[in-house]
């Protein structure tokens, strides 16, 4: 599980959820309607303070789960949204206690197909009947080697290992005025992996939640 920062808001602000990136653009050529809020909403979205708020997740570095730079961050998404207004803030707490991961097996065909797979990796450029590999030729996944990051200060940060235990999520609840019965939730994790600052998986992702709550409130 991830941890994840939410905006659970009613249906006065859905089709807000589902129109700013059309809407956005003739926002900031003309002044909003006073009757669209499409137009109101998406004129407070600032370019900026959306990339500030990247920048300021990346102080955590990558956030992962089980560490206290998740919980630092946790804590620094909670200051945020109440600095934005936000009512209803509040944590979810819970316990993430994995399982055991079972040992990888491979059968003799199995071991055969990865034998061939690492044969052909080893002849780089060559391909079955004389063509050329296209495509990804490299490992490719999660970065699990400290060294590989150069960034000493950002590898230091990183440097605790993630355990099992209690995690906390933040939430932010705002009730609409022309359906308080109906739901919507928008969502995205902040916590990252690979040695790194997480800014795009998923700092972006997290960073936009945090504007549209910012906004909305």
């Amino acid at each position: 599980m991830r941890n994840t920062a939410h905006a659970l808001i009613a249906s006065a602000f859905a089709t807000f959820a589902a129109s700013s990136v059309c809407a956005q653009a003739p926002a900031m050529l003309q002044p909003p309607a006073a009757n669209d809020p499409v137009q109101v909403l998406a004129s407070r979205l600032d370019l900026a303070r959306y990339k500030a708020t990247i920048k300021g997740l990346t102080q955590f570095g990558d956030r992962r789960q089980g560490t206290d730079r998740n919980a630092n961050a946790v804590t620094w998404i909670e200051m945020q949204l109440k600095g934005y207004g936000c009512a209803n803030v509040e944590r979810i707490t819970y316990d993430y206690q994995p399982a055991a991961p079972a040992a990888p097996t491979l059968d003799s065909a199995g071991r055969a197909a990865a034998a061939a797979t690492r044969a052909q990796a080893a002849t780089f450029g060559s391909a079955q009947g004389g063509g050329r590999m296209r495509g990804v030729r490299t490992r490719t996944g999660v970065n699990i080697d400290s060294l590989a990051q150069k960034d000493l200060t950002l590898r230091a940060l990183n440097s605790q290992p993630t355990k099992p235990g209690m995690r906390q999520e933040i939430v932010c609840t705002k009730v609409g005025s022309t359906h308080p019965g109906e739901m919507y939730i928008i969502g995205a994790h902040m916590d990252g992996h690979g040695w790194g600052e997480a800014a795009n998986d998923d700092g972006s992702g997290t960073a936009l939640v945090m504007e549209l709550a910012r906004i909305m409130s």
